[in-house]
């Protein structure tokens, strides 16, 4: 069990926690959220005793085990199966002990029955596998691979260890879909206690069964996923708004009083009595919500379909050809999602569509007013380090002026103090931010995105949902956030084997593929055809799409009023507290039921397309 009592805690001044407290039980897997800078990589350093504390207490059980991705593994001539394999120092001691003594030998071969230990190498090898290393990249050494590839091999390497308590920081950062998902899977049976700190709302949605949020400076433990969380936090933000809102409206009452009758003699007693009551109410203040994080996407003019078409197109580095045989076609209304496992060429589709890679054979068609733009997370990196944003959209728009590039950066929520910030000291998601900025400067027609959610908070990514959703021209994207796939992608193309094919179903059953070691349902391998239907069905189908659709707007319209109910200050006085109580669990009833009529309402939609089109 861990438990956090009561800590206190500042930076540079600067309270992070005070007074905070929570206890996480034993085996539990847990989210830790909470807005960029709250501090939530300060209380996993507090955890792990790299820092000390200023007031309270953190305790675990005696003995018990921290573990955690601090940094990348060095680039040695170690082998990755090997740099795994020593995570588990208890056994590579006991291997190590050369004693002749058979009492000795006897109590080492015990101990290495009771750890697993003869099975080490199978069990280090399948995590590798699953972070995306084959059984020939498992042998070579670290020193063959990129930073964020050693950092794959840090995350394995704890994961093998099995620490008691696993404190994961943004693990899929420096993970593929393919990785991400596997990770899910495999923190969802850890047999000991996770807290991780991720932004990934699919990971905190399926890996993870309590939320611990981190806001105003104390910790406040949720049971449930984060959709749970954040319904549940919805409620607690109307209840707190409503006795805000009571509060102001006594106090306001109470200081028309004072000043009406503070100097008048027959009244001063009174007065002062009132001002002694204002002095002791301790302000009720609604938890601090992040601002609209928006995104502000110019959107390009309309071009004539296709935007781009491949006809037996190749492309690679060199003279070594990576994709072949790409029969590909992009409209501007088309929202695609690049699938496929690390290596198998998705950057390399990506670069090629940008034009950065040439086309080594077969045809590659364009429309020749055709504006792409281009993000990839290493041009965060490219970014001016010495220079402000506002530096940057000069070199980029000279002709403008001051107040437009102001325009432009607060468009991406990038507001006054960070316009003149040296981008070196911006955070990661404000320099995502500006180099999504600059990829958009010319209201592209086309967008690719590759990983555009690494540094992004929760709200940032639901912003970006909500921007790309409203944007007119192409977007193609590559993310290990499920999530942001789900809800933006309409067509998903599998990169594998040297070329590119669309991926016929849903990204559901290709998360079940992935976790079924890559073998297909045997559904999807020959999906047959939809039978062609009548008229009177079709009329039926129709008909039963505009009864899901009243039943939405019917939930829709008593959701609003319970909110409103629920915002009346007067449901929370003492003697209402069981009737509030009972208006807060038919809100929750309500948006269950409404989260299953939206999901029924889109099956009979896809219901109705699929037999118009067939």
């Amino acid at each position: 069990m861990l438990r956090i009592s009561d800590i206190s805690y500042a930076v540079a001044g600067r309270p992070l926690f005070e007074g905070a407290s929570a206890v996480i039980p034993e085996g539990h897997k847990v989210g830790l959220v909470g807005r960029n800078g709250t501090g939530k990589t300060t209380l996993f350093r507090l955890i792990r005793g790299e820092l000390a504390l200023e007031g309270g207490d953190i305790s675990l059980p005696t003995g018990a085990r921290i573990g955690g991705v601090a940094q990348e593994v060095p680039a040695s001539a170690t082998s990755l199966l090997d740099t795994v394999l020593a995570a588990d120092t208890e056994r590579a001691e006991l291997l190590a002990d050369a004693s002749n003594d058979p009492a000795r030998i006897a109590e080492i071969q015990t101990r290495l029955t009771d750890i697993d230990a003869w099975s080490a190498e199978a069990r280090a090898a399948t995590i590798l596998k699953g972070l995306g290393f084959d059984d020939h990249e498992q042998l070579m050494p670290c020193s063959e691979f990129s930073g964020g590839w050693r950092m794959r091999v840090a995350l394995a390497a704890v994961l093998f260890a099995q620490p008691d308590l696993l404190l994961l920081d943004e693990p899929t950062n420096y993970l593929d879909l393919e990785g991400a998902l596997w990770l899910e899977s495999y923190l969802a049976k850890y047999p000991h206690t996770v807290v991780i700190i991720s932004h990934d709302r699919g990971l905190l949605n399926r890996a993870v069964g309590a939320i611990l949020h981190l806001e105003d400076r104390k910790l406040t433990y949720y049971s449930g996923p984060y959709d749970q969380f954040a319904r549940q936090r919805a409620e607690r933000l109307a209840v707190a708004a409503a006795m805000a809102k009571k509060q102001d409206a006594r106090r306001a009452h109470l200081q028309s009083y004072v000043d009406r009758f503070r100097y008048k003699a027959d009244k001063a007693r009174q007065a002062q009595s009132r001002l002694k009551a204002l002095s002791k109410m301790q302000p009720i203040t609604t938890p601090q919500e992040a601002g609209l994080k928006r995104f502000d996407f110019p959107n390009p003019e309309e071009l004539s379909p296709p935007i781009i078409h491949l006809d037996g197109a190749s492309t690679g580095y060199g003279d070594t050809t990576v994709l072949s045989k790409l029969n590909l076609r992009i409209d501007q209304d088309d929202r695609i999602a690049l699938l496929g496992k690390n290596g198998q060429g998705k950057s390399t589709l990506s670069k090629f569509l940008s034009d950065r890679l040439p086309a080594m054979s077969g045809k590659f068609t364009k429309s020749s007013k055709l504006r792409i733009g281009y993000f990839a997370q290493h041009q965060v990196d490219e970014l001016f380090i010495d220079e402000t944003p506002l530096d940057h959209l000069r070199r980029e728009r000279p002709k403008e002026g001051p107040a437009r590039w102001r325009a432009r950066l607060s468009g991406f929520g990038l507001m006054a103090d960070q316009a003149e910030t040296l981008v070196g000291k911006l955070s990661g998601g404000q320099k995502a931010r500006l180099s999504l900025l600059l990829a958009t400067l010319d209201a592209p027609h086309m967008l690719i995105l590759d990983e555009p959610t690494n540094h992004l908070d929760i709200e940032s990514r639901e912003a970006l949902v909500t921007a790309l959703t409203a944007y007119t021209g192409a977007v193609i994207l590559v993310s290990h956030d499920m999530h942001l796939l789900e809800l933006v992608a309409d067509r998903l193309w599998l990169v594998s084997n040297g070329t590119v094919k669309p991926f016929e179903d849903d990204l559901v059953a290709y998360r079940k593929m992935l976790l079924s070691d890559g073998k297909p349902p045997k559904a999807a391998q020959e999906k047959p055809k939809p039978k062609k239907l009548g008229r009177d069905a079709i009329l039926t189908l129709k008909s039963e799409a505009r009864k899901s659709e009243a039943r939405v707007e019917k939930l829709n319209d008593m959701r609003d009023k319970l909110a409103k109910k629920l915002a009346d200050p007067d449901l929370y006085e003492d003697a209402k507290i069981g009737e509030m109580e009972v208006w807060q669990k038919k809100y929750a009833e309500v948006m269950e039921a409404l989260e299953r009529a939206e999901t029924l309402w889109m099956k009979d939609l896809e219901k109705l397309e699929t037999a118009q089109t067939a």
